[in-house]
């Protein structure tokens, strides 16, 4: 399939009810309003998505990005092409799970992120939190930097009050994330999430909810699931 073909395929699988419900959930136009199940099975008949994905991704059109991260080939992604995608996601969900998805799963997963978060553009600092959280999440732990994450869950206590608002709703992420992937600091992911409270979120005119993070965590303790990897960060 060309990139046109997707193109025209996704404008007319589009509902309107469900693009007014997404545009509700931070999505940009122009966005066709595809149900993600739909895009999932496009997905799955494309072999080599490498060039695909970045010509839908350039498209500007929300329902060929998401889709772009779906189909992507991390292996194949350059750091200029991720680099791209977090200075061109115009929407809430790219930034937050279509970049990071592709990021984590590449071999610039760790260096991006931990460039990102220090960007004053929040939606970029959330792409780089998200791909932290992520990436805790596939990797695994004997890769993974202890010290490194200490840090980081200490400064996210210091910061997140501070933070732009959906900074501080990855930034809880990444502290679930930790508690629920890393054994040996689920009980300082606890502890930090204690200390920070409560995280308030403005979520618009939606009625999601910010997950309170010690509950969450204990959730995953009481399933046996604590430390259990994800085989892909992405819900293919």
């Amino acid at each position: 399939m060309t990139t046109q073909e997707i193109l025209s395929q996704l404008e007319s699988m589009g509902l309107d009810s469900y693009r007014k419900t997404i545009i509700k959930h931070g999505v940009q136009e122009p966005v066709y309003g595809v149900k993600i199940e739909e895009l999932k099975k496009i997905a799955k008949k494309v072999k080599d998505g490498y060039k695909l994905s970045l010509e839908l991704y350039d498209s500007g059109i929300y329902d060929a990005m998401y889709l772009a991260g779906l189909l992507a080939q991390p292996e194949l992604m350059t750091k200029a092409d991720l680099q791209h995608w977090a200075a061109t996601a115009n929407s809430q969900p790219l930034r937050e799970y279509t970049v990071p998805w592709v990021a984590s799963e590449s071999k610039h997963g760790m260096e991006l992120a931990l460039e990102w978060i220090e960007s004053a553009d929040a939606g970029i600092a959330c792409s780089g939190w998200a791909t932290l959280g992520d990436m805790v999440a596939i990797t695994d732990n004997a890769l993974l930097d202890m010290k490194q994450l200490k840090k980081l869950m200490q400064r996210v206590q210091k910061t997140i009050e501070k933070s732009p608002n959906r900074v501080k709703y990855v930034m809880n992420g990444f502290i679930i994330c930790v508690g629920s992937y890393v054994p040996e600091l689920s009980e300082l992911a606890k502890q930090t999430a204690l200390e920070i409270g409560k995280v308030k979120v403005d979520v618009g005119d939606t009625a999601c909810k910010i997950p309170w993070a010690p509950e969450y965590i204990e959730k995953v303790e009481k399933r046996n699931a604590i430390g259990k990897k994800r085989k892909s960060a992405r819900c293919l």
